[in-house]
């Protein structure tokens, strides 16, 4: 059997939370957006704090809180319409904390020991996984993920020694080479916790610096994408970087990966039914003869389904699991192949593996490694598969067959078309 029930699946994500700092002034970019906070300054057509925040969840994170300050209230109601399904606290300051106050009350509403930590004014796409393992195996306080760059004055630079130990912060001054700090930190809370602090407190003047010569603050070297968007200039360079290319349909090849959802593109769907077993599932028209074509120009077919019937105690695992046995049993007598299936029956919307969260995005990467989301296209009927392929940064392709008034053009849809069958032909 070739299907993989998301809720069921190995727990890969090892670190879950992230405290994300959000209540920054942005006093250098007040030209360019006097009127909000600077994690909400627009940057490529969203919010900078929208790329932080899917740039994290493809990581792994999947329970968020969120330190907030200046005009909170802006991000507050954001976050209310645009992730609506997120796991997420709030930790509101009535006064400013510093860097160092605002992470320890962010702290009191973490569950877990290991706490990722980010400014949301940074995007830096380190791995977390390289940074959990040396932040184990170095039985670290705090270990904070360094960029190397060359030719900077803007940030300090940050000295090592062989084993990775933190040795000293050096203070801003041109450097022809250096690691900088990347403002991603994994802590471990307890140990943090036993020492004390004023009320305000700067996170890296008053902890980092000072508590470095004790030898418990380790670093893991990453050469992950970086940007910081506290200047005009490095705020218009975030404009170009991040936009979202144009799809081409011409240019995809083996190399390519499609995602595909199941109700409502595969087969027929009543809204508001399940289909319990296999004598109710039927194919749309034209879909098997589409799925040959689509597996001779894609390198994989992944299904990405929401399967809430399981959930609600409708159906066994056991009789969706013979849905798509046979489902598969048909599209490969079609000529068509499908890599693999993943499903999702938890009911709770806000379930890291429940579209439109990214959850089955990951675990798709975890089993193939050689996927690009880059180069790869989610196919679905409703907007919540758009949101998922956005999420995960794919391409999104929407079929009208059963919300044929949704808007377009929309900033989460690349391409619209009637049916699977036209998108195949299109190709």
């Amino acid at each position: 059997m070739n299907s993989t029930p998301s809720s069921l699946s190995p727990d890969y994500r090892d670190i879950r939370e992230v405290i994300v700092l959000a209540g920054g002034l942005g006093t250098r970019l007040r030209d360019a957006v006097p009127d909000l906070p600077k994690v909400m300054a627009p940057v490529a057509g969203r919010p900078f704090l929208s790329h932080v925040i899917d740039s994290l969840r493809m990581q792994g994170l999947s329970r968020f809180v969120f330190s907030l300050g200046y005009k909170a209230d802006t991000i507050v109601q954001y976050l209310k319409e645009h992730y609506p399904t997120l796991d997420y606290v709030l930790a509101e300051e009535s006064e400013p904390l510093g860097t160092g106050g605002g992470i320890r009350m962010a702290l009191q509403k973490t569950r877990e020991k290991q706490v990722l930590i980010v400014n949301g004014d940074t995007l830096f796409r380190a791995n977390v996984a390289a940074l959990a393992d040396k932040h184990r195996r170095a039985d670290a306080e705090c270990t904070l993920a360094l960029k190397p760059m060359k030719n900077f004055d803007r940030y300090g630079a940050v000295q090592l020694d062989k084993e990775g130990r933190i040795g000293s912060f050096e203070e801003k001054r041109f450097f022809e080479s250096g690691l900088i700090n990347g403002g991603v930190y994994l802590l471990d809370k307890e140990k943090f916790f036993r020492r004390a602090f004023p009320p305000k407190f700067s996170f890296e003047k008053d902890y980092l610096e000072k508590y470095c010569s004790e030898g418990v603050f380790y670093a893991s070297v990453q050469e992950g994408y970086f940007i910081d968007i506290g200047i005009p200039a490095d705020f218009e360079k975030a404009q170009e970087e991040l936009a979202s290319p144009t799809l081409d349909l011409k240019a995809v090849d083996k190399s390519w990966t499609l995602f595909i959802d199941r109700d409502g593109v595969i087969n027929e769907e009543t809204v508001g039914e399940y289909v319990l077993h296999w004598g109710q599932f039927i194919f749309s028209r034209g879909v098997l003869h589409s799925f040959k074509k689509l597996s001779d120009v894609f390198g994989k077919l992944i299904i990405i389904t929401n399967q809430r019937g399981v959930g609600k105690g409708l159906m066994t695992n056991e009789s969706l699991d013979s849905i798509h046995y046979e489902m598969q049993r048909e599209v490969k007598i079609a000529g068509g192949h499908i890599e693999k299936i993943y499903y999702c029956t938890d009911v709770e919307n806000t379930s890291y593996h429940r579209k439109p969260n990214p959850g089955m995005a990951y675990q798709a990467k975890q089993d193939f490694p050689d996927i690009d989301f880059s180069k790869s296209i989610m196919v679905g009927n409703k907007p919540s598969d758009m949101r998922f392929g956005r999420a995960a940064g794919m391409f999104t392709v929407f079929l009208t067959t059963t919300n044929p008034d949704e808007p377009f053009p929309h900033p989460t849809i690349d391409l619209r078309f009637a049916s699977l069958a036209e998108f195949a032909a299109a190709l």
